[in-house]
């Protein structure tokens, strides 16, 4: 652990858009909230990347010497989130689909998304409140902000004025957009002549008589508007001012500008010192659409039951792939770069065997504490993992080359480069120590040469040996399916 007085963390902030050194509102605390999943589905793997990024954010922060406050929400009130009067929200249709309450949708959903997690071996956070928890404050700072005059009510729904909030603040200022920007490109939706404004966003919505979910207000039953759960929450745990605000690039606008706008509002000051933003994921070079079927979740990624790869990974080597781009970059999944990263993994699990191996020697042939420098030093420019792991690859090169005799390290210089291996591969990157299972693929290469028979039986009109094929690959447990881009399988 390096001594906090010795840091030289810098963090990209979305805010000034530039990188910043960190210091935090408390000297050696941390105050960190991200914003949780809306629970009416199964976690998809653009929402795992964004928690993984800050996973290893708060494990190097905790490794730093920081005593952290991690927070993340979870949204388990339904809410509109164009903030229009028609329509429903996501997690009461979910209800009615399935014929179930709001809540078991949401205890469903919720665990799901700790498991997915829990298996990429993350953290739970320090505090995860959830919104249901929290309707008397966020029934509070909507009635504050009205009192301040920054909010309207109409017919039991209580509006966000943002043109009144912008004559002495800059509504857009996160995101880069301004008031006149947003007037000509905000169409006029369907159900929103209540707002005197488009741009107006909901505090509080009065709850039709359909509406599954809702609570008791001093403007009648209804339910909170699509940002007001996380400032109440940030703000309640952390304190009116924090030190960092995290969340997907796609919660920048209008969610997280909205937050700083409800936040001053009520209380007058700006909430967050530094504001990260984790960004997207794309599929075999294009945005994952379930429209269009380009979408993998975290369950087909492990088992391999998807045409879009040739077999399962493990959750480890998933991590591995994602602590090899930069948080802030975009990153593409796909079966060639899953695969090599899945090797790049194992040399370095192999590396980390060797290094146990190790005998120490009178002198040292590298220098442990240059090579240290240089990890702190990437981790320290804003979490850049891909160049950690470059070190990391670094000192795997010594370590084979000390194991060969060809390099020497001195008892001190080897327990520190076992130290800060093991700080670094498994306290802040968070990867597991596992073997691949390498038979997978030479399984792969058998079951695919079969597959080869078995379509060149069919087209030269065998089909009997073509059924032999696959009822036999069948009663040993592989299954095979036969789609429009060719045949696949998967190992029952």
């Amino acid at each position: 652990m390096t001594s906090i007085k010795e840091n030289k963390l810098s963090v990209y902030n979305s805010l000034s858009r530039s990188k910043e050194l960190f210091v935090p509102v408390v000297k050696d605390h941390v105050g960190m909230y991200v914003c949780g999943p809306t629970v009416y589905s199964n976690v998809h793997l653009g929402n795992a990347r964004t928690f993984i990024s800050f996973d290893m954010i708060y494990r190097y922060l905790k490794h730093l010497g920081y005593k952290v406050r991690y927070v993340r929400n979870i949204t388990d009130a339904g809410h509109l989130e164009d903030d229009s009067d028609d329509g429903e929200d996501k997690i009461s249709i979910k209800a009615r689909l399935e014929k179930l309450e709001p809540m078991q949708i949401v205890q469903q959903y919720t665990v799901d998304f700790h498991n997915v997690l829990r298996l990429f071996n993350n953290y739970p956070p320090d505090i995860e409140p959830t919104a249901t928890g929290h309707i008397v404050e966020q029934i509070k700072m909507a009635k504050t902000i009205l009192e301040n005059g920054l909010a309207y009510e109409v017919n039991g729904s209580i509006y966000f004025d943002v043109e009144k909030y912008n004559k002495d603040n800059h509504y857009g200022k996160l995101s880069g957009r301004n008031i006149d920007e947003l007037h000509s490109n905000t169409r006029t939706l369907e159900g929103q002549s209540d707002k005197k404004n488009p741009q107006d966003f909901a505090l509080w919505k009065k709850a039709s008589p359909t509406h599954l979910q809702f609570w008791d207000s001093p403007w009648g039953d209804g339910f909170p508007g699509w940002h007001l759960e996380c400032s109440v929450m940030s703000t309640k745990y952390l304190g009116d001012q924090f030190d960092i605000h995290g969340g997907g690039m796609d919660l920048k606008f209008p969610h997280h500008e909205c937050e700083i706008a409800q936040n001053k509002a009520a209380n007058g000051k700006e909430p967050v010192k530094y504001w990260l933003h984790a960004n997207m994921l794309t599929l075999n070079g294009k945005r994952m659409s379930k429209s269009t079927g380009n979408t993998l979740n975290p369950d087909e990624l492990f088992s391999g039951d998807t045409p879009l790869l040739e077999k399962g990974f493990h959750p480890t080597a998933v991590r591995f792939f994602m602590m090899q781009a930069h948080y802030r970059s975009v990153l593409d999944f796909s079966n060639d770069a899953l695969a090599a990263s899945e090797k790049g993994f194992q040399r370095l699990m192999n590396g980390m065997k060797v290094l146990k191996t190790l005998e120490a020697k009178k002198t040292s042939t590298f220098d442990v504490k240059e090579w240290i420098e240089k990890c702190y030093s990437a981790m320290d420019d804003d979490f850049n993992t891909p160049i950690l792991i470059s070190h990391l690859f670094d000192a795997m090169k010594i370590v084979n080359q000390v194991a060969d005799n060809k390099a020497s390290l001195t008892k001190d210089d080897l327990e520190l480069l076992i130290k800060t291996l093991n700080d670094f591969v498994f306290e802040v990157l968070g990867l597991e120590d596992i073997s691949i299972d390498n038979s997978s693929d030479k399984l792969s290469g058998v079951v695919n040469m079969l597959i080869q028979m078995r379509n060149d039986a069919r087209n030269d009109k065998n089909w009997s040996l073509s059924d032999e094929i696959r009822d036999k690959l069948k009663d040993i447990g592989i299954q095979l399916k036969d789609g429009k881009d060719g045949t696949s399988f998967s190992v029952e």
